[in-house]
């Protein structure tokens, strides 16, 4: 009995995240384009147009904030201004500390 208990336990499932159906590992993969066409109208309309200078620099602090981080840390906060910046499946797992007039709140971006 006692064994059974012990292999129930680890065999703890836990839930794939999903966008519109397609799973987190290949949004990664996905092109761009191919990403716009599962976002809403107006998310579309933003990349359709393209990202300009300060949320592009945003992404690029962020990739190198996860690149510096060693295996298995949480990366830096990365401080921003933009607070309307759409969430794109390569910002997962990071931090973001978005001011809001008076202080930076951290937000950390999580697959769900």
């Amino acid at each position: 009995m006692a064994e059974a208990e012990e292999t129930l336990k680890k065999k703890r499932t836990f839930r794939k995240f999903t966008f519109r159906g397609v799973d987190l590992d290949q949004l990664l993969d996905m092109p761009n384009e191919q990403l716009m066409e599962l976002m809403h109208a107006r998310a579309r309309r933003r990349f359709s147009r393209g990202l300009k200078r300060k949320p592009m620099a945003l992404v690029k602090k962020l990739r190198k904030a996860k690149k510096e981080a060693p295996p298995g840390e949480k990366p830096e906060i990365v401080k921003t201004h933009l607070r309307n910046m759409i969430i794109v499946p390569e910002m997962v797992g990071s931090i973001v500390g978005v001011y809001n007039g008076k202080t930076f709140n951290q937000v950390e971006i999580k697959p769900e």
